[in-house]
């Protein structure tokens, strides 16, 4: 009888479950990124602010009375862990859309499950990189993008080095997708003028500050170049423009979006104050959301409110490294955005979510104002909102846009 009585106390307890999920579900997305090791900076930063941003939605209520929220799996920036969270997501999970990865080596890798799993109407929404193979066919039609490509990072930097007059241009690239990417852009932005850079070296994925960039950083000293394009990791692009400038090189370096240029500064800033070094000088570096002190933009306003309020705690199971998150930053503010659209998206298909009509509903948002400097638009033939790249510098201790170029004029 008291076993009797322990199932019968079990299953009602599995039926309130059940009754509770159905009053108060949760639609939850998977987000597989780098949290531990020397990036794990950017999947922390995303994570939280499209955190924050489901935070300050579900305390209003949710979507149609339907909370959101994100499973969030380490990877710490490696293919393989990333294919197993990925099967983890759609086998186990059952999340309702993969969300906001973070890095080329890693989502290229699991591009093939997409199609894989395309009966199950699996889509990749709004990973972070810039990179051409999800942009293209077969996988494109999986693949939503909010941020602009590294194809258009890339351009617009050399468009901007030239006109400056520093067409030696060197670059300073990660030895894997991502790297090869961004090396290509560069070389085909230069082919426009007729140009080729005049060096270009590599170095290994996972490298940080502590690995030594010394030979990279003399093969573009002897090559006499007056700029370089950095398609780098926070950690390693300030361990180069460390050993850079400690060579004497003055060039103007300048970081993709994926360098974190809030990252960037901090380990700058701090390896300088050690070396009594400013490595702060001559560098830009590029963003794909507009600057997150620009308070004359509604999206920048609700995205501080939020951050402002946020819990800001990570899943036990992630926070397994040492990291101070910054109350504002690049990287969260494009993780919020990315869940804006989310809810724009979930907000659209009613009361009844289904994971078939995503592309659907994703297509339909033609010149989305939400709150930026230039609307978000998505089509049939479109899976990229935004376009524009922001150039960003540190001046006066601040994190601000590039206002005067003339000063690297050659």
């Amino acid at each position: 009888m008291r076993l009797l009585g322990a199932v019968l106390l079990a299953g009602l307890l599995v039926c309130g479950g059940v009754a509770r999920a159905a009053e108060d579900p949760v639609i939850t997305f998977g987000m597989s990124a780098a949290f531990t090791g020397p990036s794990r900076g950017l999947g922390i930063e995303l994570y939280r602010g499209a955190s924050a941003c489901f935070e300050q939605v579900n305390a209003k209520g949710g979507v149609h009375g339907r909370k959101l929220g994100i499973t969030a799996l380490d990877d710490g920036y490696n293919p393989l862990p990333t294919i197993a969270n990925t099967i983890q997501f759609i086998e186990r999970d059952d999340v309702f859309a993969l969300f906001s990865y973070v890095g080329t080596p890693t989502v290229t890798r699991i591009l093939p499950l997409l199609l894989k799993y395309r009966d199950r109407h699996v889509y990749l929404l709004f990973p972070f990189t810039g990179a051409e193979p999800h942009r293209s066919e077969p996988y494109s039609e999986f693949v939503f993008n909010l941020r602009a490509s590294y194809m258009q990072e890339t351009e617009a930097v050399v468009d901007r080095l030239i006109a400056l007059g520093r067409t030696r241009v060197g670059i300073f690239y990660q030895a894997d997708a991502y790297g090869r990417g961004g090396w290509d852009g560069v070389r085909r932005a230069l082919a426009k003028y007729g140009l080729k850079p005049v060096a270009d070296v590599s170095y290994p994925r996972g490298s940080g500050t502590e690995y030594s960039y010394t030979e990279q950083a003399r093969l573009l000293h002897e090559a006499d170049i007056d700029a370089v394009v950095c398609i780098g990791t926070y950690a390693s692009g300030a361990g180069f423009i460390r050993d850079l400038r400690d060579m004497g090189n003055t060039a103007l370096a300048a970081s993709v979006s994926f360098a974190d240029g809030d990252n960037l500064i901090r380990l700058l800033v701090e390896m300088g104050g050690a070396a009594g070094v400013d490595y702060t000088a001559d560098l830009v570096h590029m963003q794909v959301v507009p600057c997150y002190e620009d308070l004359g933009l509604p999206a920048v306003r609700a995205y501080r409110a939020a951050m402002d309020s946020y819990s800001g705690v990570l899943p036990a199971h992630l926070g397994k490294e040492s990291y101070l998150p910054k109350r504002y930053s690049a990287v969260s503010f494009e993780g919020y955005m990315n869940a804006r659209l989310i809810v724009e998206m979930l907000r659209r298909m009613g009361a009844n979510p289904d994971k078939s009509k995503i592309p659907r509903v994703l297509e339909s948002m033609a010149d989305l104002d939400v709150g930026l400097d230039m609307p978000v638009s998505f089509g049939p033939d479109r899976h990229q909102g935004l376009d524009r790249v922001y150039f960003m510098m540190l001046s006066g201790g601040r994190h601000v846009p590039v206002a005067d170029w003339e000063r690297w004029r050659r």
